[in-house]
């Protein structure tokens, strides 16, 4: 395998920051003859390899593949910022669907994050954890909603640790004065994503999970009872099949391909900023209102990782850091000739409601992802529900299943243009 140096993932642009921290990623082989196991897992991300680990440990046998290194999609190359709750606030998600199922929605999040933290511990796996997020609001108009939500996080949903910042304190914590107000969460937190990846890995193998890098799906097909799924390398024949591709389904299954839909999202990491203290002080992750969201945070070694440039179109960018500059300049302008020494991009799955896509697509096939930028905390929790499903110990995923998650509008040929004119349409209305 080649060197991690100049290793480039045919599915995603540019060396990344957690790449240089991480150093030389372990490498797994690639499938080569043919599987019989109890659950085949197609996608190496957070979610397939949780359901691995947890599986495994169970004592059932499993297979799990992905088409390129363990990394290289989104779980490894991601914001690195665990959030609180799901997508959308809980009070709107309460609009939508009542308190009750709002509130375990937001219970299940927690969950999630206390067993993220709680297996890194467990199992020795440095994450960098830094403690603290905010979210910021680039319109005036938005400092009722962001009191009211801090409020409401407390008295209605068990949850302490919000509080409001008007425009002083934001300015104050940030070190810019282009925000208006913000919530102040310290009841979570970010970590580097990579080596929460590579230690998941490590788990699971040692587990007793057959896991395959390099191994591509090329089908999948059920009948007779069992799943096949079909590689290049071989074919795998299990009881029960987990889809967890999320961004890069392609055309393997076409269900998740017509809800689950991917754009392409870009970071950018600075040299250290030790001449500039008063950018993010406290080292809190920040996250802003926009609906092409930017976000950005503080490396344990005072860099300063700054993402939200998105693409909707499957090609790359030919300068990721002209245009992540620009944006950085806009809320730091003392920072407008800062040196970006990494420069990377993944594909993100979204769905339209920004709610996860957790279904059986066909007897025994089941689909998890589009977890729409919120997936450190949720990706990792849903391998572990799903392995719980399998177990008969928790029927939580149905939590997940219930939810109206709708399919993209224009069938295959016009699905990714109509995506692309909404999404651009969104982005003018941020500007404006």
């Amino acid at each position: 395998m080649t060197s991690q140096e100049t290793w480039q993932s045919p599915i995603a642009p540019g060396i990344s920051l957690y790449q240089a921290t991480v150093g030389e990623r372990p490498t797994y082989p690639a499938l080569d003859g043919s599987k019989t196991c109890d659950v085949a897992i197609v996608g190496g991300g957070y979610t397939g390899l949780q359901a691995a680990y947890n599986l495994a440990k169970s004592g059932a046998s499993v297979v799990l593949i992905e088409g390129c290194r363990f990394g290289d999609g989104a779980s490894g190359r991601n914001g690195g910022q665990l959030g609180t709750g799901q997508r959308w606030w809980p009070e709107e998600m309460e609009e939508k669907i009542g308190y009750t199922r709002s509130k375990a929605l937001f219970d299940l999040a927690e969950s999630a994050k206390r067993h993220l933290l709680d297996f890194a511990t467990d199992h020795q796996i440095d994450i960098d954890f830094m403690p603290g997020q905010m979210n910021v609001a680039h319109k005036e108009s938005y400092k009722r909603a962001y009191a009211d939500n801090a409020e409401i996080a407390a008295l209605r949903y068990d949850y302490p640790h919000l509080s409001f910042m008007d425009r002083q304190e934001t300015q104050e914590r940030l070190g810019s004065n282009r925000y208006f107000c913000g919530v102040r969460d310290t009841g979570t937190g970010h970590i580097n994503p990579l080596k929460l990846l590579v230690g998941l890995a490590r788990v699971a193998a040692n587990a007793g999970a057959e896991i395959f890098e390099m191994t591509k799906a090329t089908a999948i097909r059920q009948g007779s009872g069992k799943v096949t799924i079909e590689t290049p390398q071989g074919q795998i024949v299990a009881s029960r099949a987990l889809i967890a591709c999320n961004a890069y389904i392609e055309n393997l299954e076409p269900v998740t391909a017509r809800h689950v839909m991917p754009i392409r999202s870009f970071i950018g990491a600075t040299a250290p900023l030790a001449d500039h203290p008063d950018v993010l002080a406290g080292g809190e992750a920040v996250a802003d209102s926009r609906f092409v969201v930017r976000y950005f945070r503080k490396s344990k070694d005072g860099r300063l990782l700054f993402g939200g440039r998105e693409a909707y179109t499957a090609d790359n960018p030919r300068d990721i850091t002209q245009h992540i500059r620009r944006q950085i300049a806009e809320i730091y302008p003392a920072l407008g000739n800062v040196e970006i020494t990494h420069a990377w991009g993944g594909s993100v799955g979204i769905t339209m409601p920004r709610q996860p896509f957790v279904r059986d697509v066909m007897p025994g096939v089941t689909s998890i992802g589009g977890y729409s930028g919120h997936g450190v905390m949720l990706a990792n929790y849903c391998g572990k529900l799903y392995a719980d499903t399998i177990l008969g110990k928790s029927a939580d995923l149905d939590l997940f299943k219930s939810l109206d998650v709708p399919a993209f509008p224009g069938g295959a040929a016009m699905r990714a243009p109509l995506l692309f004119l909404a999404l651009s349409w969104f982005a003018l209305r941020d500007k404006f």
